[in-house]
């Protein structure tokens, strides 16, 4: 009776324990984009960004669209060559970010030309 009590306890702290991870739970409300989709959506917002500047946008806007393209840039996730790439591409975005805020947005366009070069040639990497 004793090893039957202990049995049952340990099945259930041990179904407990499963059924609550947290682990488990992060990886339900979590989206992963296809590398080609991300480059993509990565080009979509850069190309928000650069129509942002040329209606003639303030600099915190443009630097808000330019963040939502750096943070969906970080979605891009194949090897360890588009990884690297990918890491220059983010090095151009952070630099049209704050020349965006700091009102220069003729520099955070180049910035963003470039960067949009960078992506561009990753789908050759694919």
């Amino acid at each position: 009776m004793k090893i039957l009590k202990s049995a049952v306890i340990a099945f259930s702290l041990a179904a407990a324990m499963g059924s609550f991870s947290t682990a488990a739970v992060a990886e339900a409300g979590r989206t992963s984009y296809k590398p080609i989709d991300a480059i993509k959506g990565v080009q979509e917002r850069i190309a928000t960004a650069e129509a942002a500047i040329n209606n003639g946008a303030d600099g915190t806007e443009v630097a808000g669209l330019i963040k939502k393209a750096s943070d969906f840039a970080e979605e891009i996730n194949a090897n360890d060559k588009v990884s690297r790439e990918n890491s220059k591409a983010l090095k151009h975005l952070k630099a049209a970010i704050a020349s965006a805020k700091a009102a220069n947005l003729q520099e955070s366009k180049e910035h963003l030309a470039k960067a949009k070069e960078v992506i561009e040639g990753l789908k050759k990497l694919l």
